[in-house]
């Protein structure tokens, strides 16, 4: 049994196409037609961009107050990688997404029915399918908007770009301020240390006791010469004050050495106290723009040209197999 096939060949193809031309023209000209009625149908979409790089700093006082040797990276500095990946889970977050819904009221403005089931489902979709964020080939990040309306998209994009700083600074604001509690707490209990040792002090300094060293050597010698010159009135007075020298002077001495260790702590924390309190009270923007947002005065979406284009082509080729498939030969 013997059949006829077409040659697997650019002239086989074109003879086979010969054949069939007029199916394959009838259904291309119904592509076109369909495809061009199709991307009429289809909603006008404008784009607004945001690009902005993120910074390197997360601690302002490791970035402004502490020596040029122990200083981070320079917070003029745009972030790498890593930092842009981090901007864009922030981007993603929760946080945004809901303000960004809330205050331009998107459930109204895509046309979600508030009473659906599923409403919040369609309403995450379509905000997803309209905002998206991606790191571009120079390490910045681009926040794309999609929208109906040229001046919602710009507004929605800007808004998002200043958000980050909000959402950003919060979460290191919230570590911060618990960092500077601990820290307050412990200065002020050294603080309070210090304020006992200085009272006690001054007490025992009252009894006459200035410098135990020099005033033993002092004392002693005179008590020394008083007994010489049979001075004993004056010895009994020397001797009286040699004896409180005695009974408070080692106590003396220890509360000195006591205060000058705490007040080293208490320089060596003052330093992480000023640092922990500025960063739980100040702030510092977290990203640098680039470009903002503006509306858009041409359509992004839908390229019709493009649909319609890809709908022939796809059409031929399909009309094409099918017609290989089923023909007698």
């Amino acid at each position: 049994m013997s059949e006829e096939y077409y040659d697997i060949n650019s002239g086989g193809i074109i003879s086979f196409m010969r054949k069939w031309r007029n199916v394959l023209i009838t259904t291309s000209l119904l592509a076109i037609v369909t495809s061009v009625v199709f991307s009429l149908l289809i909603e006008d979409k404008y784009e607004s961009s945001v690009i902005l790089f993120p910074s390197t700093t997360t601690s302002i006082s490791r970035a402004l107050l502490n020596d040029e040797n122990y200083r981070e990276k320079d917070f003029l500095e745009f972030g790498e990688e890593e930092e842009a990946e981090q901007l864009i889970q922030i981007l993603k977050s929760d946080e945004i997404r809901d303000h960004i819904i809330q205050k331009f009221d998107l459930i109204n403005h895509y046309d979600i029915n508030p009473e659906d089931e599923f409403k919040m489902t369609k309403l995450i979709n379509e905000y997803e399918s309209n905002i998206d964020f991606y790191r571009t080939k120079f390490m910045s990040v681009k926040i794309e908007v999609l929208d109906v309306n040229p001046q919602y998209a710009a507004d929605i994009a800007n808004e998002i770009a200043t958000m980050v700083d909000q959402v950003r600074n919060r979460m290191l604001k919230k570590v911060a301020k618990q960092a500077f509690e601990i820290v307050e707490i412990e200065y002020n209990k050294l603080v309070s240390e210090i304020n006992k040792i200085e009272d006690t002090l001054n007490q025992i300094r009252a009894l006459g006791i200035q410098d135990y060293e020099t005033q033993v050597e002092v004392l002693s010698e005179q008590y020394g010469a008083a007994l010489v010159n049979n001075n004993y009135k004056a010895a009994k007075i020397l001797e009286d004050k040699l004896d409180t020298i005695s009974k408070y002077g080692g106590k003396y001495l220890s509360l000195v050495q006591q205060m000058e260790y705490e007040r080293e702590k208490l320089s060596d924390l003052g330093k992480v106290y000023a640092e922990s309190r500025v960063n739980a009270e100040s702030t510092i923007d977290q990203k640098f723009i680039v470009n903002n947002a503006y509306p858009s005065e041409k359509a992004a979406y839908p390229i019709r040209w493009l649909i319609v284009v890809a709908s022939t082509i796809a059409t031929f080729l399909f009309t094409l197999i099918v017609l290989i498939l089923i023909d007698p030969k």
